[in-house]
């Protein structure tokens, strides 16, 4: 199995009472199916998975299941910090239809999140897996990287198809590409490295930025593939205040609010995590400037 293309990583709504939206879920996944994205990741970082119980994350993983379009591929975040937990979610992500499981690092204990520790962890995992895993590092959040010489020996597990790696880091990215088989699948989760990535290996992204950005991040992607280099590089400094200073300076609860003024249902993000502030809103506001010069719900009334 290999993963190309564009995905989405998505958000998931809550209602004020802070319990699951799953009808703006599934309004959301109603909008993404309209789009150029190649899928949609549900419950990773952007999905506040680390803030979602077990049951809550399997609501979640059905309702996208059930409202995604034929030809769009749906990858479940099922990591835990034990590998019995997350075994045990990649295989209910199974049963309920996903084809694909995306499992974080375990990071409580990083200290000793070493190569040999991550390659059991991931080796026993895969061996449990009735669906092929990705890898995920993502250090910003877990402090934990899977660097390219252990990435190169978890290649080998024929059920571990692929790594998504959110360093951000173009080198990186390159010393994985060099490390893997070809038909390894090499995702990047950085917006403003997505053209260079491909350039060096990658076959494609998992972007939080795509949550509010869908169409425009899945064009970034096509000119890239195309040969269109210069253009694909032009879109994607079009988007970069928009990764910068919304994506990346305010993680899921600027992007759920960007996803409101855009058309989405974005919502609240999940305590402890707070809303944007008033200044915070106007600084989004003056980035989205550039894509709808009067967003709707800041019009005067």
């Amino acid at each position: 199995m290999k993963l190309e293309g564009l995905f989405a990583a998505i958000t998931t709504p809550f209602r004020a009472d802070d319990s699951l939206d799953l009808a703006a879920l599934a309004a959301n996944v109603a909008r993404y199916n309209r789009t150029g994205v190649a899928g949609l990741v549900v419950t990773g970082s952007t999905g506040e998975a680390s803030l979602l119980s077990a049951d809550e994350a399997e609501r979640a993983w059905a309702t996208v299941l059930e409202n995604i379009a034929p030809g769009k591929t749906a990858l479940a975040g099922t990591g835990a910090e034990t590998t019995a937990e997350t075994i045990a979610r990649s295989l209910r992500a199974a049963a309920l239809g996903y084809s694909a499981v995306l499992v974080r690092t375990p990071s409580y204990y990083k200290p000793f999140m070493n190569a040999r520790v991550l390659i059991e962890h991931y080796h026993r995992v895969a061996d449990a897996s009735r669906v092929p895993i990705l890898i995920y590092s993502v250090p910003v959040f877990t402090g934990v990287t899977v660097e390219a010489e252990v990435t190169a020996r978890l290649a080998e597990h024929p059920n571990i198809i692929g790594i998504k790696d959110s360093s951000g880091s173009v080198e990186r990215a390159a010393e994985v590409a060099r490390a893997v088989p070809a038909g390894f699948s090499l995702l990047v989760g950085s917006a403003t490295t997505l053209v260079a990535s491909i350039g060096v290996g990658a076959s494609g992204g998992v972007l939080a930025l795509a949550s509010a950005f869908p169409e425009p991040c899945a064009e970034v992607y096509r000119l890239a593939r195309a040969g269109d280099v210069d253009a694909a590089r032009a879109l994607e400094v079009k988007l970069e205040p928009a990764s910068r200073r919304i994506a990346s300076a305010f993680g899921p609860p600027g992007l759920k609010y960007a996803m409101d003024r855009l058309g989405y249902c974005g919502g609240l993000p999940r305590r402890p995590l707070l809303a944007p502030t008033a200044q915070e809103r106007a600084e989004i506001d003056s980035v989205l400037a550039a894509w709808i010069p009067a967003p709707a719900a800041a019009r005067p009334a």
